[in-house]
């Protein structure tokens, strides 16, 4: 595969003087990384550590670089960048649908977070997924994957790659370690596939022995991290890629839709290969303007993070108590609750998503209306991370792409509701609007209804 673009050190801060400047100061105040053990094992002292990019006339904030394309002040300089002699680690850029500076100051806040070597970023969760995959996997080869995942990600694997490229997929119970294993065709099976902290029914992915399983038989570990930044590292565990939608918790407001794909400078190189890049011939761009949004988002997240796993694991308590059918990982009854507790980072909590069973669909429903046309606790909306609590009904909503069987295997039951539990207003406030709505709901003759 021709290289491209091989940035020796995507996270340099020297700028260049001359296509021939070789004389780079690693240990310039914004790059400087610690002469300790490595940070990033805890993702808010590796933010706190990673390069903070000046403005170019000395803002505290960058600078958006907005520009399409890039000049060159010799000729022969562009020719040496499309040989891949000169990039982005030399402040040399092409095109924006390549490397554009702005997106790749987002990309190291990305890689700091998630503790890899390098990062970057996309135009939306599902084109980082797809863009992995179609980078690691040809034509005739096979993934394995987690059968509780994402709807849209259930759909490519299932419909998509095996209709446009011959990539098939087998499903397994990422708990079960030995179906997994035994699902891998050695030689064949180029990926595992699973989410962090599936969607929606919450099973924890056992993620240093599921790399271990891949990684003995040569398959490459790709992770959904989209439910729990900060709560889990995944390249910590092992996993060689990390992807996000980073519309979500990232984000926070709900207004932007974004991706991430991050791993080994190699792998997003690759992405990015002129001849070969899914990323960059497939042009899934990130506009430098949402990058620059996003950056000014991430120093806070470890603050919303907590928040939001605070509360839910309050919320889930006290719905336990009253004998509602909850599902959350922070509870001691949650089949994976020592599992997260043994590889989370500590003091972020245990995730800001929640479930409820209300077994059927018209149950599920009457409680999201009440809870939001009558007694405001959240929104019926999809999607997660938000300041105020979304609620969806999964199977019909977000999980709609899989078919009965499929939803039987994922554990999705017709009434369960998925809340991404919001910080807004006061907990106690929140929770009195939540007793309000099932007061109302085992008032109805509906609750009673089979």
């Amino acid at each position: 595969m021709a290289e491209a673009i091989q940035p020796t050190n995507l996270f340099s801060s020297k700028k260049r003087t001359n296509p021939d400047d070789s004389n780079r100061d690693d240990d310039n105040f914004v790059a400087k990384k610690p002469a300790t053990k490595p940070s990033w094992e805890d993702p808010a002292s590796a933010l706190a550590n990673a390069r903070h990019e000046f403005g170019e006339h000395g803002g505290v904030n960058m600078s958006i670089e907005a520009s399409a394309t890039f000049t060159v002040m010799e000729p022969e300089t562009l020719s040496r960048m499309f040989a891949g002699e000169l990039g982005p680690d030399r402040d040399f850029f092409i095109y924006s649908r390549h490397f554009n500076p702005t997106v790749l100051n987002l990309g190291r806040q990305m890689a700091a977070l998630e503790g890899t070597e390098a990062a970057y970023c996309t135009a939306s969760g599902m084109s980082a997924i797809s863009s992995v995959l179609l980078q690691l996997v040809s034509s005739g080869d096979h993934v394995v994957a987690s059968q509780t995942l994402y709807g849209g990600t259930h759909a490519l694997l299932t419909h998509f790659l095996p209709r446009s490229s011959n990539i098939t997929t087998s499903f397994v119970d990422i708990r079960d370690l030995e179906q997994t294993k035994a699902a891998i065709v050695e030689g064949r099976t180029k990926v595992l596939y699973f989410e962090s902290m599936s969607n929606p029914t919450l099973t924890v992915a056992n993620i240093p022995e599921l790399c271990r399983i891949a990684h003995d038989k040569g398959v490459t570990v790709v992770v959904d991290n989209t439910f729990a930044p900060m709560v889990v590292s995944p390249a910590r565990l092992g996993a060689d890629v990390v992807v996000h939608s980073i519309s979500k918790y990232i984000s926070g407001g709900a207004d932007i839709i974004a991706g991430a794909v991050c791993g080994p400078a190699s792998f997003v190189n690759s992405l990015m290969d002129l001849h070969q890049g899914a990323l960059m011939l497939l042009g899934p761009t990130m506009n430098a303007k949402v990058a620059f949004e996003l950056s000014e988002r991430i120093p806070h997240l470890g603050l919303r993070v907590k928040e939001h796993c605070h509360r839910a694991l309050v919320y889930a308590q006290r719905m336990k108590k009253m004998g509602l059918k909850v599902i959350y990982p922070g509870l001691e009854d949650h089949p994976d609750h020592h599992l997260l507790k043994s590889i989370s980072n500590k003091e972020y909590g245990y995730g800001g998503m929640l479930c409820l069973d209300m077994e059927t669909e018209a149950r599920a429903n009457k409680l999201m209306n009440l809870l939001q046309n009558q007694t405001q606790f959240g929104l019926m909306a999809v999607s997660l991370g938000y300041y105020e609590t979304l609620m969806s009904c999964s199977g019909s909503s977000t999980s709609s792409e899989m078919n009965q069987d499929e939803k039987a295997l994922a554990g999705i039951s017709p009434g369960l509701v998925r809340m991404s539990i919001g910080y807004s207003g006061t907990l106690e406030q929140r929770w009195g609007q939540f007793e309000k709505a099932l007061s109302r709901l085992q008032d109805s003759s509906l609750f009673s209804k089979n």
